[in-house]
C-alpha cells in the first residue's frame, strides 16, 4: 500500500471517530434537554467533558500517526 494512501486512511479514521462522538453527544444532550429542561447545567457539564475527551483522543491519535509516518 502506498504510504500516502495509508496516511489518508488513518487520518480519516482519526477524524470520523470524534465526529461520530460529537454527533451522538449532541443528539443525546438535545434529547435529554427536551425531556428534562431543568437539568441543563448537569447535562451541559457532562457534554463538555465528553467532547473534551473525544477531542483529546483525536489529537493523540493524530500525533501517533505523525510519529509513525515521520
Amino acid at each position: 500500500m502506498d504510504r500516502n494512501l495509508a496516511l489518508l486512511i488513518i487520518f480519516s479514521i482519526c477524524i470520523a471517530g470524534p465526529c461520530w462522538v460529537f454527533m451522538a453527544c449532541g443528539k443525546a444532550s438535545i434529547s435529554a434537554l427536551g425531556r428534562n429542561p431543568s437539568s441543563a447545567p448537569r447535562i451541559f457539564t457532562a457534554m463538555i467533558i465528553l467532547l473534551v475527551f473525544a477531542e483529546s483522543a483525536a489529537i493523540i491519535a493524530m500525533l501517533i500517526v505523525f510519529q509513525l509516518f515521520s
